[in-house]
């Protein structure tokens, strides 16, 4: 049996794509702490080479508000 060759690549994968689902998942996460526009701002900006994880504080930090 062979094996399986699955890369991201081979699918379809949009990193653009991928990073304002994230921030829209943070936002939802987060709520009111999370500056959900100026997160897909910055993806659009970035054309995606910047992946924001909500479990990553470094990653969404910039995004973080203080209430």
């Amino acid at each position: 049996m062979e094996p399986v060759k699955a890369e991201p690549a081979n699918f379809g994968f949009d990193s653009m794509n991928i990073c304002i689902e994230n921030c829209a998942q943070c936002k939802s996460m987060l709520g009111q702490w999370f500056q959900g526009p100026l997160c897909a701002q910055s993806c659009i900006q970035q054309r995606g080479q910047f992946i924001p994880d909500c479990e990553d504080f470094a990653s969404i930090a910039p995004f973080l508000t203080k209430i």
